[in-house]
């Protein structure tokens, strides 16, 4: 069986010949700067070509001036959630919203993730009222 060679590095001890963090490429800010130069040129050149029906260089503008938006408000009949209780009516309706189709899944999903956030915050709020009784009651 034949070993391999040890490979060594012709760098000195504690170069490993990675860029430092945050160190951008050199063809990246000479690209950046070339842009720089003639941005307002480019700008119009490609204003110029929407004007004449180019689509690609019309949607390039559109996506700067107004970008997909990402989500849409969404308005539930959902029940006051002050319990955990209160939550678990609050989840039926979500679940039936997202069954009808009033909500896609991906927005049932962030809703849950907020009635998440409200159980734990509910929780937290009835730990430290009980703890707060109990070291009353050990103070009597």
């Amino acid at each position: 069986m034949q070993q391999k060679a040890a490979r060594l590095s012709k760098r000195p001890i504690g170069q490993s010949g990675r860029k430092p963090k945050g160190v951008r490429n050199h063809a990246t800010l000479m690209a950046e700067k070339l842009m720089q130069d003639d941005a307002e040129q480019v700008v119009r050149a490609v204003v110029e070509k929407a004007k004449q029906g180019d689509m690609t260089a019309a949607r390039l503008i559109i996506e700067r001036i107004a970008p997909v938006r990402k989500g849409r408000p969404i308005t539930l009949d959902l029940p006051e959630a002050k319990t955990s209780a209160d939550l678990a009516g609050a989840m039926a309706s979500l679940v039936r919203a997202m069954a009808t189709g009033e909500v896609t899944p991906d927005e049932a999903a962030t809703i849950a993730g907020v009635f998440e956030i409200r159980r734990k915050t509910i929780e937290s709020v009835d730990f430290e009222e009980r703890l707060a009784a109990l070291e009353r009651r050990e103070q009597k």
